[in-house]
């Protein structure tokens, strides 16, 4: 009889809340209607392409159709895995987004620190403006900028080279350099409106914090250590959960941009192998799978890290 009389009261709470969602979304209707143009934007153009990632087990041909093309199975992912240049594509892949976790991740946290402790505020926001303007600087600029400052002719670099009595260097056409040049101009255009959010999260943090801690002594790196840092965690491990979600999405656009057959051992990944393959030479049930084979990495490593920083951070995504 207890068991029944629960399970009732469980049914009547559960109808109870239903109503009452309905109830507010009936008086607040007009905001609950803008909402079917974002999600139909997803339906259309996130969901729907997904009835397409079946060519990815089929030898797709554009005359047949999708589902008129011969099911292979797993046959273009065995294919990818056992090619030779897997393991060089996978590296690269990796190795950029790695560095740039451990580079360029950290470099907005300490430029909002930075900013947080200018007392001067017009000096702060001059900073803040100054750092935040690269990042509207379109790609397509910011290739042919590096190729300008960097040119072994007469380029601004290699002048002051040449000028200290060394070789000039091709940079761009060098291997060894891409990754570096890759890495530093995407933290010198992105770092200012990266940090705006770190910014934005320092702000609310309790002043009598700061003056509790200076109270007892504390210095200003102290300070910084022990209540900025503390302060805004929980939007660090959120925004890196972000970034690990899409570890295996390298910037294609720039990335092809700055790419050529001289430095092609650093600068070829999976993105930009799938274009080559897919768009440029119409294996296009190759590269899906290719394709279905990052994203689920991407995938696997945003549920690990998500799991990891609820147990240890108690922060996460869901």
């Amino acid at each position: 009889m207890k068991t029944t009389a629960n399970t009732a009261g469980v049914a009547s709470r559960s109808r109870s809340r239903r109503s009452s969602l309905w109830r507010a979304m009936a008086s607040r209707y007009d905001l609950y209607l803008m909402l079917l143009v974002p999600i139909l934007w997803y339906l259309v153009f996130h969901y729907g392409p997904l009835y397409g990632l079946q060519i990815a087990f089929k030898n797709f041909s554009p005359a047949k159709g999708i589902l008129g093309s011969k099911w292979v199975g797993l046959d273009h992912f065995e294919r990818f895995i056992e090619s030779y240049y897997f393991w060089r594509l996978l590296w690269n892949t990796v190795s950029i987004n790695l560095f740039s976790l451990l580079f360029a991740f950290p470099i907005p946290i300490f430029l909002a620190l930075l900013i947080n402790e200018i007392r001067s505020k017009s000096f702060s926001k001059i900073v803040q403006n100054v750092t935040y303007i690269p990042h509207f600087i379109s790609v397509v600029v910011m290739v042919g900028m590096l190729m300008l400052f960097l040119s072994p002719r007469g380029g601004p670099v290699n002048t002051i080279i040449e000028a200290l009595g060394g070789e000039p260097i091709r940079f761009l056409d060098s291997a060894a350099w891409f990754k570096t040049l890759f890495i530093s101009s995407n933290i010198w255009q992105n770092m200012g409106w990266q940090s705006i959010i770190y910014i934005a999260a320092l702000s609310g943090v309790n002043p009598q914090l700061y003056e509790a801690a200076k109270m007892d002594g504390a210095s200003r790196l102290q300070r910084i250590w022990h209540v900025s840092i503390p302060g805004i965690l929980p939007v660090i491990v959120i925004l890196l959960i972000l970034d690990v979600g899409h570890f295996m999405n390298v910037g294609f656009e720039k990335i092809l941009l700055m790419q050529n057959n001289l430095n092609l051992e650093s600068s070829d990944v999976i993105s930009t192998f799938v274009y080559s393959a897919g768009i440029l030479k119409g294996e296009y049930s190759y590269t899906a799978a290719i394709g279905l084979f990052n994203s689920v990495v991407n995938l696997a490593l945003l549920i690990l890290v998500n799991r990891f920083a609820r147990k240890k951070a108690e922060t996460s995504l869901w």
